[in-house]
């Protein structure tokens, strides 16, 4: 049977990635640039140009089947060290190990951060690394609470791997992660004590959305996820069968003695799960108001489709929505869009990935730490006055070469900690004011080793004709907006990048 539903699953898959047909309109430079700036990270004009001879079915279809299921940065060397979680302090541990054993993760998290930004920087598939943010940012779980570094890992290693796979297969995968089942107090579910954490996150965050089930479906749906742990040596999933409960249980009008599988099944079986999840992919990358009948037709496909994730982007990509004038601009970037964004148009190689990182966290958006359970609401949520000035100063500082600027602020210490050379000393003074100094001059000493070369940069450009034509193709590379001040094209290389990067519009996408 399982082999069947893969056949039928690949058989719509295929019809859906079938050819364009014959005289199929091409997608041109602006619609070209709005694919790639929402399936990606700030396309380059190189990236642009080869995509617009390219009808949507093409493009799209490039796309999906160029996305990854592995990164092709090696990640930090501890990650393959598995000791480090049998060696953890246990209870009987000294303060003082527990506190050098926390900031030996703290350092991790944050190496890990700046690694996740090198591959969103060096992918040949932005589309994988969008959408494993995307899904980070759905199945959510944060260092804050899990702590340990090397969960946070295999749990980014799991998300790209289903990506762009079958939801299916990556919800059974992330009820079982290590991370979520320390975040979501998996390990704290037995029989006559059930948590209800993973229950509720399970419907209401991963499948169903709210409105589509009752606290009676949670209490029953929690009985079943009963025994689900994690063995403290290895760090691995575990199943403990001594405090599972094995009576019958009665979810969303099925009664059986169902175990935490079959209830994730159930889950899968409901058609709100489609649409509530293509609804959220439609946010993403289409407009922040679902249009209900598109969601409604792609979601068919999507379910029809055993649930291939492809199939939902493809029905997405390609619909007459995702172009429409209305929808061009009317995204703000995330964080992680800006700075990563920004680097990749402008084809700067960072020599300190944490130091974007960091800038991103000092604007809202700290990787492997949402604030909450519903992880980072996004859109106008992205912009207030703190984070509104940490943006300017990142590109100020970034396309002002050796001026002397405010640094961006720091982020908040309870959500991104220092590297290892800013842990302040045992007995020095005001420790966290040192950290947050350190903090500050790391990230911008990151910024510090771009060398944004104007000139060369707009080199690309000049088969454009004059000034004014220059400086409107750069406009339109930079901005899916128009400008809420136009640049003068007498401007020299950089005060023309910075008039038009610090213009209001270019936070849109």
């Amino acid at each position: 049977m399982r082999l069947l539903l893969a056949l039928l699953a690949l058989t719509l898959a295929s019809a859906c990635y079938a050819a364009a047909p014959a005289g199929a309109p091409v997608l041109g430079y602006d619609d070209a640039r709005h694919l790639l700036a929402r399936t990606g990270f700030g396309p380059t004009q190189a990236e642009i140009e080869r995509y617009a001879s390219m009808t949507r079915e093409q493009a799209v279809r490039k796309l999906l089947a160029e996305a990854r299921t592995t990164a092709v940065t090696p990640p930090p060397a501890w990650t393959s060290d598995y000791s480090a979680l049998a060696s953890r302090p246990g209870a009987a541990a000294s303060e003082m190990e527990k506190k050098l054993f926390q900031q030996e993760q703290v350092r991790n998290g944050l190496e890990l951060r700046g690694w996740w930004v090198a591959e969103m920087l060096n992918t040949p598939s932005p589309l994988t690394e969008r959408m494993t943010l995307f899904w980070h940012n759905h199945f959510v779980s944060s260092q804050q609470k899990v702590k340990l570094a090397q969960l946070m890992y295999r749990q980014n290693v799991t998300l790209r791997a289903n990506a762009l796979g079958n939801l299916g297969a990556m919800l059974h995968a992330i009820a079982r992660d290590p991370a979520m089942v320390i975040y979501l107090d998996s390990a704290q579910n037995r029989k006559g004590t059930p948590n209800e954490n993973f229950a509720r996150e399970a419907m209401e965050l991963f499948t169903l959305g709210e409105g589509s089930y009752s606290e009676q479906d949670i209490k029953e749906a929690a009985r079943a996820f009963t025994g689900w742990s994690l063995d403290r040596k290895t760090g691995e999933f575990m199943f403990r069968p001594f405090i599972h409960d094995y009576g019958a249980k009665a979810v969303l009008g099925r009664a059986g003695d169902f175990d935490g599988d079959q209830v994730l099944d159930i889950l899968l079986a409901q058609a709100q799960t489609a649409e509530f999840i293509t609804r959220k992919l439609w946010r993403e990358f289409v407009s922040p108001d679902p249009d209900a009948a598109e969601v409604g037709r792609i979601a068919k496909r999507f379910r029809e489709s055993h649930y291939d994730i492809k199939v939902a982007l493809h029905g997405l990509l390609t619909s007459d929505a995702f172009y429409a004038p209305g929808n061009r601009g009317a995204l703000i970037k995330s964080p992680v869009d800006l700075v990563v964004g920004t680097l990749r148009q402008f084809e700067l190689k960072p020599a300190e990935p944490i130091a974007f990182a960091v800038a991103a966290a000092g604007m809202g958006q700290n990787l492997f730490s949402p604030p909450n359970v519903k992880g980072w609401p996004g859109q106008e949520a992205w912009i207030n006055s703190t984070t509104l000035l940490a943006r300017k100063a990142f590109l100020d500082r970034v396309f002002r070469s050796a001026d002397a600027i405010p640094m961006i602020a720091a982020p908040d210490e309870r959500t991104m900690q220092p590297p290892r050379q800013a842990i302040a000393p045992a007995g020095a003074q005001d420790p966290d004011k040192m950290r947050q100094l350190q903090f500050m001059k790391a990230m911008d000493r990151g910024i510090s080793t771009l060398q944004f070369d104007g000139g060369t940069w707009l080199a690309q450009f000049q088969s454009a004709g004059n000034a004014t034509a220059r400086t409107d193709a750069v406009t339109r590379l930079l901005l899916a907006a128009a400008p809420q001040s136009p640049p003068d094209p007498r401007d020299g290389p950089i005060a023309l990048v910075r008039g038009i990067v610090l213009d209001a519009s270019y936070q849109l996408k």
